[in-house]
């Protein structure tokens, strides 16, 4: 199992240090995706970004 898997894992099971550390990767792509015409739209943000947590405790190795 990678370091990767090992943090999804942790993430997983409720470590709130990991579920950062994996928001903290995603982030910049998160922040990309929400940019609509060259704007910041804040809500879709907040979409991506529950997704991400969602995925993550759907998450199986």
């Amino acid at each position: 199992m990678t370091d990767f898997e090992k943090l999804l894992e942790r993430a997983k099971a409720g470590d709130k240090e990991a579920q950062e550390a994996v928001f903290r990767m995603y982030r910049p792509l998160l922040i990309k995706n929400a940019m609509e015409q060259n704007v910041f739209e804040e809500d879709l943000y907040q979409e991506f970004s529950a997704t991400l947590l969602s995925c993550i405790r759907k998450f199986r190795v």
